[in-house]
C-alpha cells in the first residue's frame, strides 16, 4: 500500500494524458493519421482534443493539493515562488519553439544548393521569430493566475468566479464573430496585433492563442473545485459520489449548451471546457475507485511512471522528436533511417507505420521515465 493514496489516482490520469499528448505530437507523418488522432477540424470533437483540457483540470486538482499545504495564505514568498513557477514553465515552452526554429534553419540552409552565406548565422537570425504561444506558455499564464485568484478568493466564490469567466467569454464570442472560421474572429485579430501572422496556427485561429487562455483558467478553477472535494471529503463513497455527480452535471449541460455554443478547441468555447471538465472528473473518479477502493497499485504503475514526472517527459519527447526530425544536418535525418530504413520497407506508407513512429519515441520516453521512477527521482519546478 502507497502513502498518500489519493494522489496515485491523479499520477495515473496525469501519466495516460502524457501518453497520449507523445502519440497526438509524434506521428511519421500528418499525411497518416489515424482519425482518434486528429484533432477536429473546427466544430467536434476527438479523444486528441480532451488532452490539453485534462492537462489544464488536473493542474487546478494539484493547485489544491500544493497550497493547502501553506493554509492558502499568501506570503512574499509564495509569490515569488509562483511567479518563478510560471516564468519558467512560459521560457521552457518558448525554448522548445527555439530549438526547433533554430535547428530548422540550420539544416535547411546546409541542404539548400549553392547556399554562400554562414549556415549558423542564418539560424541565429530566424530566433525571434520563435513562436510565442503554445502548450507550456498557456500552462505557465494559467497556473500563475489561478493560484493568485485561489488564495485571494474565497473558495465558495470560485465556482461562481469559473461560470462568471465563460459567460463574459461566451458574450465576447457572441458579439466578436467568435464561432466563425475567419481573420474577422476576434481571437484571430487579438492574436495577430499580440504576435504578428507568422506566429500564428491553424489559419489565423490558434489554439493557444492570447484571448481563450481566459476559459483555461476557467478549466483550472473547476480543477481547484474537484481537487477540493478529493482532499477535503473523508469518506471514500461520498468522495466519489460528489465526482461522479458534478462530472455528470457538467458533461450533460455543457452538450446542451453545444447546440447554442459548438465545441470547439481552437476557440475554447465554455461548451468545450464544460464537456473536457465532465469528461476529466469522470476519469478521475474512475481511477480513484479502482485504485483507492479497490486497492489496484500494480495494474497501473507503467502510467504512473509518466505521472510523477509529467513536465519532464513532455519536454523529453518534444527535444527528442526536434533531435530525429532535424540531425543529422547534411545527411538523412534519424526520422529519415529509421521510417524510410525500416518501417516504410516493413510496412508501407500508411496510419500503421505513422503510428509504430510515435509510439517507438513514447517507449524511448517511458524508458528513461521508468529509470528516475525506479530510483525515487521527481524533477520539478
Amino acid at each position: 500500500m502507497k502513502n498518500n493514496q489519493r494522489l496515485v489516482a491523479l499520477d495515473v490520469m496525469r501519466g495516460l494524458t502524457i501518453a497520449g499528448m507523445i502519440l497526438v505530437n509524434t506521428p511519421e507523418t500528418w499525411s497518416y493519421v489515424y482519425a482518434p488522432l486528429q484533432h477536429a477540424r473546427w466544430n467536434g470533437l476527438t479523444p486528441t482534443d480532451v488532452i490539453f483540457p485534462f492537462f489544464l483540470f488536473m493542474m487546478g486538482v494539484s493547485m489544491y493539493i500544493s497550497l493547502k499545504k501553506c493554509s492558502f495564505h499568501l506570503s512574499s514568498h509564495l509569490l515569488m515562488k509562483i511567479i518563478r513557477r510560471s516564468l519558467i514553465l512560459f521560457l521552457i515552452g518558448t525554448a522548445i519553439y527555439a530549438l526547433a526554429t533554430f535547428l530548422g534553419t540550420l539544416r535547411d540552409a546546409c541542404r539548400q544548393p549553392g547556399f554562400e552565406g554562414n549556415p549558423w548565422k542564418e539560424a541565429f537570425a530566424s530566433l525571434p521569430g520563435t513562436r510565442i504561444p503554445g502548450v507550456l506558455q498557456r500552462l505557465g499564464v494559467c497556473y500563475g493566475i489561478g493560484s493568485i485568484i485561489v488564495l485571494t478568493c474565497r473558495h465558495r466564490y470560485i465556482p461562481h468566479l469559473a461560470g462568471g469567466i465563460l459567460a463574459g467569454y461566451f458574450l465576447i464570442l457572441l458579439f466578436g464573430n467568435g464561432f466563425v472560421h475567419s481573420p474577422e474572429n476576434i481571437l484571430s485579430v487579438v492574436d495577430r496585433t499580440l504576435f504578428g501572422d507568422n506566429m500564428i496556427n491553424d489559419g489565423g485561429i490558434d489554439p493557444e492563442g492570447a484571448l481563450s487562455t481566459l476559459p483555461s483558467i476557467a478549466q483550472v478553477l473547476i480543477g481547484f473545485c474537484i481537487g477540493k472535494i478529493c482532499i477535503e471529503t473523508p469518506d471514500m463513497r461520498e468522495k466519489l459520489n460528489k465526482i461522479f455527480l458534478y462530472g455528470s452535471l457538467m458533461l450533460i449541460v455543457g452538450w446542451l449548451f453545444s447546440y447554442g455554443c459548438p465545441l470547439n478547441k481552437r476557440v475554447w468555447t465554455p461548451s468545450f471546457v464544460l464537456v473536457t471538465c465532465g469528461f476529466a472528473c469522470l476519469l478521475l473518479g474512475i481511477l480513484i475507485w479502482y485504485i483507492d477502493l479497490r486497492k489496484v497499485y500494480k495494474q497501473t504503475w507503467t502510467f504512473e511512471v509518466f505521472g510523477v514526472n509529467p513536465l519532464f517527459c513532455y519536454v523529453l519527447s518534444e527535444v527528442l522528436a526536434i533531435l530525429v526530425d532535424y540531425l543529422p544536418l547534411h545527411s538523412a535525418t534519424l526520422h529519415e533511417r529509421f521510417y524510410s530504413g525500416f518501417l516504410s520497407n516493413c510496412f508501407g506508407d500508411n496510419e500503421w507505420t505513422s503510428f509504430l513512429y510515435a509510439f517507438s519515441l513514447l517507449c524511448s520516453v517511458w524508458l528513461i521515465g521508468v529509470l528516475l521512477y525506479k530510483k525515487k527521482i521527481y524533477i520539478k519546478i
